[in-house]
């Protein structure tokens, strides 16, 4: 399988990019390397610098490499900033997801796993969520993703594109060779791990949420479990394969799968956890809620489980933290970029 990675320079497509080597399969990374880290690319795996939204040099791509399936990681990300600035969201998250499922198309690249988000919940009826509550986000950043999803539904009911939908929830951890680095870091375990090392104190942002402890509740997986997922995915969507569509072709719908471990933990369960991996007391303090944050956030895996044949295997807080904390030990500079 030949395969390209919009986002690949980065943290969660970047173990993938990984994963899907491992597995003896052709990687192109497609990034633009403005929030991606270049050096942190696999050798193994061809690196073009660009956007996904550039309709025809994405098509060309395509044709002159021979692609068979897409992995669509690259996205923008910041809740808060999607808030103020929802423009850009939905300029490069819906109008540039368009732009390159139609390159796609024209190249007849027929096979797309995109990563989503659980935001495209917004705050649920019930926990764990299951993939048929309602899509109901609080913020534009996932709304954008929303979007996005109901596009590959279209599509494959016009244009018969297999896709899969993954809806994970807090990614955490680390490989022995890549880790977490955002400019700026906005994830709980890498701000927690930072201030743990010397930087600033930790902001909870709200203690009087509707939970036991009083802050929000969430669902993490491990990097390297979401990417045993993303290979998978990628093989379900062969045009062989009924969990995507119908083997003769025609339209398809999306398989839509959550991926999470079925498990909430606070803000305080995590700060928590790193104190006893550093073995040390991490400074913090309590701010304001921030716009857009659910209280509680916990993922039904049942259907990844059963249908992908997926199980996260390294998602525990000590494996999620320790694998952070040893992986910024090791790189103090981050990838030197």
């Amino acid at each position: 399988m030949r395969v390209l990675v919009t986002g690949g320079a980065g943290y969660v497509g970047g173990v993938s990019v990984d994963a899907i080597l491992a597995a003896g399969h052709h990687v192109v990374v497609l990034d633009d390397l403005t929030t991606g880290h270049g050096p942190g690319v696999n050798a193994g795996a061809r690196l073009v610098e660009g956007s996904y939204a550039a309709e025809q040099a994405v098509r060309q791509l395509l044709r002159d490499e021979r692609i068979d399936a897409i992995l669509h990681c690259a996205a923008r990300s910041l809740v808060g900033e999607s808030m103020s600035n929802p423009a850009k969201y939905y300029r490069d998250n819906v109008a540039g997801g368009i732009a390159l499922l139609e390159a796609a198309r024209e190249a007849g690249v027929g096979r797309v796993v995109f990563s989503s988000t659980a935001a495209t919940y917004g705050v649920p009826d019930a926990t764990p969520i299951a993939e048929d509550a309602p899509l109901r986000p609080i913020n534009t950043y996932g709304e954008t993703k929303r979007a996005f999803e109901g596009a590959l539904r279209w599509y494959g009911h016009a244009y018969g594109l297999r896709s899969v939908i993954l809806r994970y929830f807090n990614v955490a951890g680390a490989t022995e060779r890549l880790g977490e680095v955002h400019r700026p870091e906005t994830h709980l375990i890498p701000n927690v791990l930072l201030a743990a090392d010397g930087g600033p104190a930790l902001t909870l942002f709200g203690e009087d949420y509707p939970t036991p402890d009083g802050t929000p509740i969430r669902d993490y997986i491990h990097v390297a479990d979401l990417a045993d997922a993303h290979l998978a995915a990628l093989l379900a969507t062969d045009p062989a394969d009924a969990r995507t569509g119908p083997v003769g072709g025609g339209p398809t719908e999306p398989l839509i799968c959550n991926l999470g471990t079925s498990t909430g933990f606070s803000v305080r369960d995590v700060l928590a956890a790193a104190q006893a991996v550093v073995g040390a007391p991490i400074p913090y303090t309590v701010g304001p809620r921030r716009a857009g944050d659910p209280p509680v956030l916990v993922a039904s895996n049942e259907r990844a489980r059963s249908v992908l044949g997926w199980t996260p295997r390294r998602s525990t807080l000590p494996e999620m933290i320790g694998s952070a904390w040893a992986w910024r030990q090791a790189h103090p500079a981050g990838y030197g970029d």
